[in-house]
């Protein structure tokens, strides 16, 4: 089944049956705003439940929330499905799955054929690596200290049943786009028999961009096959899966798009698909079945159910140019009056392909699990201001910030004036 841009409100419009006709989003009259125009953000704000309160939260790369409308959207599902339960699961809810993955493929850019569905990034993740068939003994596999933990375990989990070669790739303490290009460029040579590739489009950690498609052409001219994950970048940057040239890819829906916690999705490349196994409980699946190799069996079927709803609101309001420009701007009203500051580390530069949300800092001295969690505690108890430590790196750990869509400018002043305070306390 094709999907075009054009079939998009003929499936809003299909999706609006699934909430019982509670109707698709409608289009408000916004328009376009400027990234410091906070008035005009103020208004996106209102469509969302209020964050007024005693804390200022700027960890918003757990998951994200929800706009009203399509909690609303949320809600009318959940009541159906409780209301209703296998009548409509075993008669009707087939046909409004398939929209669904319709309409996801298309905000994916690839055919529904290709995709499938999870519950969370992490969870495909560990089905397309420990599934992976293409490596045997004495081949090689390769990822970074900036991917997901739990990938770091996958792969070293398939490299020991496979009896192949793990490499483990240490990112830049700065980095940049030319020298982590370099860093895989590097590995990759020196790699022999190298099957599989690891790669992180937004990395969690420090929050840098990857260039994946450069690395990924590296990757496949070595022989390797290339799974990207893209959890965190997926409709907060512009792009199509394509766009990477990688032979598997893995998103949330339920942090950029703003869709029910509990609803992911992967894609593998027309003609990969065999090269993952089918899940242990999938034994009668077709190769090519690509939703067979993560078995779903009974879920929480709301979220995947609310996302065109999810992905309406976020075309009509919020086109992901604006949404970045935004982001972009939250990140730098925090990151460029702290440049400088002594015993302050900002873990990335300022080039614009290298960070979208997030970016991570580190204290001098304090790069333990313990002393991050410290800080975070810290930030929260004493200035009531919400951030998140992040562990796994090479060279330490760091505290990450990640402003939403409708944190405010004077959030992120907030919180340049608690590390103003905070840092010379305790850097060593």
């Amino acid at each position: 089944m094709t999907v075009t841009r054009r079939d998009a409100m003929m499936l809003a419009a299909a999706a609006s049956a699934v909430a019982g006709n509670a109707g698709p989003v409608q289009a408000l009259s916004i328009g376009p705003i400027a990234p410091d125009d906070e008035a005009g953000w103020a208004r996106i704000a209102a469509l969302y439940p209020s964050m007024a309160g005693p804390v200022t939260q700027l960890e918003h790369g757990y998951w994200g929330n929800m706009a009203l409308q399509v909690a609303e959207t949320h809600k009318a599902i959940v009541e159906r499905l409780n209301r209703e339960t296998s009548i409509y699961a075993r008669r009707a809810m087939r046909k409004d799955q398939e929209v669904v993955k319709a309409r996801a493929a298309q905000a994916m850019g690839v055919q529904p054929e290709e995709i499938g569905f999870c519950r969370n990034a992490a969870e495909a993740l560990q089905a397309l690596i420990s599934q992976f068939q293409g490596v045997a003994e004495g081949d090689a596999i390769l990822w970074s200290d900036s991917d997901y933990e739990t990938s770091h375990h996958a792969m070293r989990s398939l490299a020991s049943s496979r009896r192949a070669t793990p490499v483990m790739v240490n990112l830049p303490r700065a980095p940049t786009r030319e020298n982590v290009i370099a860093a895989y460029a590097e590995a990759i040579r020196k790699t022999p028999r190298l099957k599989f590739v690891l790669l992180t489009h937004g990395t969690h950690k420090s929050g840098m961009v990857v260039p994946v498609a450069e690395i990924a052409a590296l990757a496949k001219a070595a022989g390797a096959m290339v799974l990207v994950d893209c959890a965190q970048s997926f409709r907060m940057r512009p792009f199509v899966i394509p766009d990477f040239g990688a032979d598997f890819v893995v998103l949330n829906f339920h942090k950029w798009v703003g869709a029910p916690v509990g609803v992911a999705g992967f894609w593998i490349r027309p003609g990969a698909a065999p090269m993952i196994a089918a899940a242990a409980a999938e034994p009668d699946a077709k190769p090519e079945n690509v939703q067979a190799k993560v078995h779903q069996g009974t879920l929480d079927y709301a979220p995947q159910l609310t996302l065109p709803a999810a992905l309406d609101f976020q075309e009509q309001m919020l086109p992901i140019p604006m949404k970045l420009a935004r982001l972009q701007y939250l990140r730098n009203r925090w990151v460029k009056p702290l440049r400088g500051l002594s015993g302050l580390e900002i873990m990335l530069g300022d080039d614009p392909a290298t960070f979208g949300a997030i970016t991570s800092f580190r204290i001098a001295g304090h790069t333990s699990t313990a002393d991050n969690i410290a800080i975070t505690d810290t930030l929260f108890n004493r200035y009531r201001i919400m951030t998140v430590h992040r562990l796994g790196l090479a060279d330490g750990g760091c505290v990450r910030v990640t402003p939403g869509l409708f944190t405010r400018a004077q959030d992120c002043d907030l919180l340049v004036a608690a590390l103003k305070d905070l840092v010379p306390q305790i850097a060593r």
